[in-house]
């Protein structure tokens, strides 16, 4: 990982770094071999959820949004049209009874779902801008007119994953405690989403009209408004059509295809010594300068959460299992019980018209192919569960590391959190070995997650310190009575699970050497996740800190670390770990 050259407060955003990165690139490739083809992968973070984006721009759009999502989708739906970017035959889909209309939202809600989404229209332009500066960087390099330019406009249809009511903080709702963030809450924090002390998400309702005219938002794979995205492609000297539509059927997986025929590149069948299965896509080159040329990637299946569906030949059949913002539970159907729509694309671009009860045997061929494709490329058994997957024992999935106990030394660090032992939803130990000198240690011994979430043991004044960070929005902090003494010392923080169910909380116990030295009390616990980038370090912290009690800047521990350990559940009672008991243990790994 690169650690960033600025904070967010000196005006650091990461799609501008890198958008300055790709520039001094190609200009140096064109610098050094102006004759040899390039190729860039832009891949911002934006519009992904944390949005982040500097004040000025969200100011921009405030007031622009009050009318709601529901006026929103006629909106976009009449500038479409008026665009002549979908048919004018296209119809626009109703709101799901799932979807909770504007006018029936909290009025106290309101107002913050409102800047919700100033702050996706701001983060969105922002997006735009930097990714017109590289352009434009190719533009002075005489390179333009030749080089392909695909801009995808995301990844899938809008994220609904921020509930009805948005999030100040988006890993609440995946560890299914998104009632923490009540009313009040949001209000409070209403000034604060778009920075850096936000991991905010837009309401579902936002998302909803993001996908206008299509039903449903990201993760439901059945419909287009989890798939379909606006793609504009630049190549002045390959199409002579400026400005042309295509409505040929593609796919994400037909770009490379694409780039490698424009290119006159035969597909590899080997990579650095390693033979490549066969390409799936197809390229889209037939179709840039005929745009009435017959579609040759006629079928695709597509599966997320069970969320269902295929394409062929312009029909679809289409089926949605669960809800995207119901992250954890919920009551989710057998399979076989699903029900399946028919949709005919040649005349019903989105997915208005479900013809399944009128052509029952249309649906069966479509649902019968749906299953060949799922079979052919391991779609099958199919996984229903979604935040339950982010856990591996919940989940069932073996582990990077193995057993109840793991050993870290000092300057480990950047950690993710599937290659740690998970201390979720039981008791567990954190035992380190320090040298201490007369002036005491400061510092952070370990440290997991961040300002969203995570905990750590670190020393403060002398003493030794357990901190747990709910959410960033519950704090739970127990300190030893005594201070550490000067010399080497084993440190033991134990945390005894309430026991219950998930997210419960638990007693802290410190130990010096073996012997209790003072305690508390954590009141509840993050059950599923504590954070989608933040890591753990050894002896200091990165990225964002657990607690404002420390800084990353002042997080290095001034001690001596020789060791760290974790141990999870079964607890023998003996405080102290012997040194021989701690090679066995390493050696074991091994």
């Amino acid at each position: 990982p690169i650690d960033p050259p600025a904070t967010a407060e000196e005006g650091y955003h990461l799609t501008e770094d890198l958008a300055d990165q790709s520039i001094n690139w190609v200009r140096q490739q064109k610098a050094l071999m102006p004759d040899k083809p390039f190729f860039m992968y832009f891949a911002p973070g934006a519009t992904h959820a944390p949005h982040h984006v500097p004040k000025e721009w969200i100011e921009k759009y405030e007031g622009k949004f009050d009318a709601g999502w529901d006026a929103q989708r006629e909106v976009t739906f009449a500038k479409q049209k008026e665009m002549g970017v979908i048919p004018a035959d296209a119809e626009l889909t109703p709101r799901n009874e799932e979807i909770t209309a504007w006018d029936d939202m909290p009025d106290e809600y309101k107002p913050v779902l409102a800047r919700q989404m100033e702050v996706y229209a701001a983060f969105l332009e922002h997006t735009d801008h930097h990714v017109g500066r590289v352009v434009d960087a190719i533009d002075d390099l005489g390179a333009l007119d030749n080089t392909i330019i695909y801009y995808i406009i995301g990844d899938n249809g809008a994220s609904a994953e921020g509930t009805m009511n948005g999030a100040f903080n988006e890993m609440a709702n995946f560890n299914g405690m998104a009632d923490l963030e009540t009313a009040d809450f949001m209000q409070s924090k209403m000034d604060e989403f778009g920075s850096p002390s936000s991991y905010n998400h837009f309401s579902v309702g936002w998302a909803w009209a993001m996908d206008t005219p299509f039903q449903w938002t990201k993760q439901v794979a059945s419909h287009w408004g989890g798939t379909r995205n606006g793609t504009i492609v630049h190549w002045p000297e390959g199409i002579e059509e400026p400005g042309g539509l295509r409505s040929q059927f593609t796919h994400v997986i037909d770009l490379a295809p694409t780039i490698l025929e424009a290119a006159g590149l035969p597909e590899p069948t080997m990579v650095n010594g390693v033979q490549q299965s066969p390409m799936e896509g197809t390229s889209m080159l037939y179709s840039f300068n005929e745009g009435d040329a017959a579609e040759r990637h006629d079928l695709q299946y597509f599966e997320m959460f069970a969320n269902r569906g295929i394409y062929h030949k312009g029909w679809s059949a289409v089926t949605k299992h669960r809800t995207p913002w119901i992250m954890v539970g919920g009551d989710l159907p057998a399979f076989d019980d699903d029900v399946w729509e028919l949709y005919d694309g040649n005349v019903d671009y989105s997915q208005s018209r479900d013809l399944a009860a009128e052509m029952p045997e249309r649906l069966h061929e479509l649902q019968r192919l749906w299953l060949i494709e799922a079979t052919k490329y391991n779609v099958l058994p199919m996984d229903d569960r979604t935040s339950e997957r982010m856990e591996p024992e919940m989940a069932g999935r073996p582990t990077l590391i193995h057993g109840n106990s793991q050993i870290f030394y000092p300057g480990m660090g950047r950690l993710s959190e599937n290659s740690v032992v998970s201390i979720k939803n039981k008791s567990f130990s954190v035992t380190t070995e320090v040298e201490v000198s007369d002036d005491g240690a400061e510092g952070v011994i370990i440290a997991q997650g961040g300002r969203f979430g995570g905990w750590a043991v670190y020393t403060k004044q002398g003493k030794a310190k357990f901190v747990y960070n709910v959410l960033g929005i519950q704090e739970f902090m127990a300190e030893a009575d005594e201070q550490i003494p000067a010399g080497v010392h084993q440190v033991r923080v134990e945390f005894a699970y309430d026991g219950g169910g998930l997210g419960k909380g638990g007693d802290v116990t410190f130990f010096h050497d073996g012997n209790a030295v003072g305690g508390g009390r954590v009141e509840a616990t993050q059950p599923l996740i504590f954070s989608a980038d933040e890591t753990t370090d050894i002896g200091y912290e990165s990225g964002t800190t657990v607690t404002p009690d420390y800084t990353a800047e002042t997080s290095k521990f001034t001690g001596k670390i020789k060791w760290v350990k974790i141990d999870l559940g079964l607890d023998d009672h003996d405080h102290f770990i012997d040194k021989n008991e701690l090679f066995r243990i390493a050696m074991a790994k091994q």
